[in-house]
């Protein structure tokens, strides 16, 4: 198709927010200065040669919820975890903080998607709804990429025996002892494994754990906070 899929995760470093946001924040429902979560994305679209309409935004609700997404459009998409788009030039943005921003490709059919798996979006499947959702576009699973952004690590995600034992139960491989000994989680490794065993053809993982990592935001270590995108379009070889 001539075209290029690119990927950017921002960090907190370069945007215009006030503590405790400080200062790329992008999520505009955390409690920051509106003005200034609209001048951090009007400079997010900038920096990756886009126009503000060109950005499509989710309000993220921790369901399996996947909106197909065909042109640009100034309003955040309501109620939805994850976009799939097969227009070229139309960039769709995750927001985290701990929760797993999952970016989605097949290059060659032109299929992307960009997905919102937190512990509850992850356990209730939202990633095999987004890859059904690629398909009846032309996708094909044995062809698509996947990306796994920043996070927080098995290391560092503390939860009760019961609800690491759940979301296990949901999600395999997900379960993990933190660096303190306790019950943890570790939605990364759950959701790489259940990439690869629906066939998907290869998982990168960003090795960064938001919890651990200052210059990225994150829920568990400092609420209130900002939000990191993680952001995939695909170049229309202009």
């Amino acid at each position: 198709m001539g075209s290029t899929v690119r990927r950017v995760v921002t960090t907190r470093a370069g945007g215009v927010s006030a503590a405790p946001y400080d200062s790329f924040n992008l999520g505009d429902h955390v409690g920051d200065d509106p003005i200034a979560v609209s001048a951090n994305r009007t400079r997010l679209a900038q920096q990756i040669g886009l126009t503000d309409e060109q950005v499509i935004w989710m309000e993220q609700i921790h369901s399996r919820t996947v909106t197909v997404v065909e042109g640009p459009s100034a309003d955040v998409v309501p109620a939805t975890d994850a976009l799939v788009t097969t227009t070229p030039d139309l960039a769709l943005a995750v927001l985290s903080a701990d929760c797993v921003p999952v970016l989605l490709s097949d290059d060659a059919a032109g299929v992307i998607a960009g997905v919102h798996a937190g512990r509850v979006g992850a356990r209730i499947g939202i990633i095999p709804e987004t890859l059904k959702v690629m398909v009846e576009l032309g996708a094909r699973i044995e062809r698509i990429g996947a990306f796994l952004g920043p996070a927080a690590s098995g290391d560092n995600y503390e939860v009760p025996p019961e609800m690491q034992r759940d979301v296990e139960t949901h999600l395999p491989g997900s379960a993990s002892r933190t660096s303190k000994g306790t019950t943890g989680l570790d939605l990364r490794a759950g959701l790489r494994r259940q990439l690869l065993e629906a066939g998907v053809a290869a998982v990168a993982v960003d090795p960064r754990d938001t919890i651990a990592d200052d210059s990225l935001f994150s829920h568990r270590r400092q609420a209130p906070t900002g939000r990191l995108a993680s952001v995939i379009w695909r170049e229309s070889g202009r």
